[in-house]
Parts: C-alpha cells; structure tokens; sequence
C-alpha cells in the first residue's frame, strides 16, 4: 500500500492492544504518531487511534530515517521484526507517569508503561515490555525481548533471561533466576531458578513443563 513515508517519522508496528498503549504513552511523551504497520491487510487504511495504518512490517525498511517501535505483544515475533531490520532507529517509550531512576539502562525499543518502575541500577534490555504498574527493582536484570506484566515485581538484583514473558502479578526474589524464554504465569512467585524454556506457576512457582528455548 502506497503512503507518504515523510523522513524521521515515527512508526508503530503492530496494531494489537498492546499498540494503543503504546500509543498513548508517545503522545504523552509530546511524540507525533505518524503511520502503523501491520500484516492484516484487511485493515490496511483503517485509522487505529489516530494514526493510519499503511501497509505491512516488512516496508519498515523504506521510510526514510524512520523511528519506530514494535508493539507487537508476542515476544519472539517482536524479535523476528527486530532482527529482520537491523538498520532502524528503535525509538525507547517511556511514559510520563512511569518513574525510571537516571542510573538504570533501557536498551533501544524498550516500553515503560503507565506507573511503571525501574530503579537505581536496574538494566532493561531490547524491546523489552515493562508494562503498567510493574516494578523492576534495584540491580535487576530484564533481558531483551522480555515482557513484564501488568503490576509484576522483579525484587533487587533478580534476573529474567532473553524472551521471558513474567505473567501478571507475578514476582521474583531477588536470589532466583529465570531463563531465556521461560514463562511464569500469572500470580506466581518465583522463589528458586526456573530453567531456559520452562514454564513454572503457583506460589511458590513450580516447573510444569520444559522445552528448548527459542535461541
């Protein structure tokens, strides 16, 4: 699909649910929301809070000096669109009403959502999700392509791998690790390391199932 592609604009991909928070939190930040790309060609032209969709994520490549952010919800097609573009600007949205202390890191397309926290020292990696009202504590480790639920806790110095999706309203302690590509579900307290591929749920958090993790 044709579209004006005006230079630095700034980009969304994906146009799911977690895209309109995304949304709202750039113009929050006082960011404009230029254009969305999508695959569902059905909703090629529709306007999605704002902001037209105008084509597929794979035409990321031809907007000039693009800014963009991936806000698809499913982590490893969030890597797959980062790894497919190496060459683009990953724009880090940190809402307003989220408090992020100036010593922690967010890698480059990293989201911190609405009261949202991440505290001193805290390392938030590449188009990791931290979404609203979660707390990533003193020292913790979030790795790339993560995503930490609405209102879930990583305590000081606790460690999530690449690709962890952290259910909602799930915790870590600080001692406990959780490896590329596990999943805890929600409401689960993580208390003692969870292997790369896992699954674990429950308080405290058990592993009910194991695979290879993605890579």
């Amino acid at each position: 699909m044709s579209a004006a592609r005006p230079p630095g604009a700034h980009v969304v991909v994906g146009a799911g649910g977690h895209a309109k928070v995304v949304i709202a939190a750039m113009r929050a930040m006082g960011l404009r929301v230029d254009a969305v790309l999508d695959d569902n060609r059905a909703r090629w032209g529709e306007v999605f809070h704002g902001a037209p969709i105008v084509g597929a994520i794979g035409e990321l490549d031809g907007w000039p000096g693009v800014r963009a952010v991936i806000t698809l919800g499913n982590n490893a097609r969030r890597r797959a669109v980062a790894e497919a573009h190496p060459g683009v600007d990953w724009l880090t949205v940190v809402h307003p009403a989220a408090l992020v202390h100036e010593s922690a890191t967010l890698g480059p397309g990293a989201m911190v959502m609405w009261r949202a926290v991440v505290e001193p020292d805290a390392v938030v990696g590449a188009h990791a999700i931290i979404n609203t009202g979660a707390a990533v504590c003193h020292d913790a480790r979030v790795g790339d392509y993560a995503h930490v639920s609405v209102t879930s806790t990583l305590a000081g110095e606790a460690v999530i791998g690449r690709g962890v999706f952290l259910g909602m309203n799930a915790c870590v302690i600080g001692t406990a690790r959780v490896g590329d590509w596990a999943t805890v579900g929600a409401g689960a307290a993580v208390v003692r390391d969870v292997p790369a591929g896992a699954t674990a749920v429950g308080c405290p958090a058990r592993v009910i199932s194991a695979k290879a993790p993605a890579g």
